[in-house]
């Protein structure tokens, strides 16, 4: 198997992690509390982009680079994972009437590949010599 089919697998593992983290968030907020979907969706993504910074720069990435430039650019890339899913979830709850599970499920998918890609390639990539 190849190096990167192996990373990507272990990116798969944590965000699954991270996954469960926010989509508990998610449905204890609207479920329970009765809070707007795209709200409690951005609360689950903030918890579950903690969880993932952890894991990846330990377990996905094993990183060396220090948290003080890793840390903000995981930040900013999560930080547009967060646009982007919000945005996705306004467009299918409340531009397309979606139900609010399918919608985070596309959204989910939809910001995975944005993540692994920039992290991989910007947040935990080897220093420049």
């Amino acid at each position: 198997m190849s190096s990167l089919l192996i990373q990507f697998s272990r990116f798969g593992a944590v965000g699954a992690i991270g996954t469960a983290a926010h989509y508990a968030l998610f449905l204890v907020l609207v479920e329970g509390a009765g809070t707007d979907p795209v709200a409690a969706s951005t609360a689950g993504a903030l918890l579950g982009a903690l969880v993932n910074y952890v894991l990846n720069r330990r377990y996905t990435f094993r990183s060396a680079r220090r948290h003080r430039e890793a840390l903000p650019r995981f930040l900013a890339v999560a930080g547009a994972g967060l646009v982007l899913n919000a945005g996705l979830m306004l467009l299918l709850v409340d531009g397309l009437g979606m139900h609010y599970l399918p919608s985070q499920v596309i959204a989910t998918l939809g910001v995975l590949f944005w993540n692994f890609t920039a992290n991989r390639l910007w947040t935990f990539g080897k220093e420049a010599p």
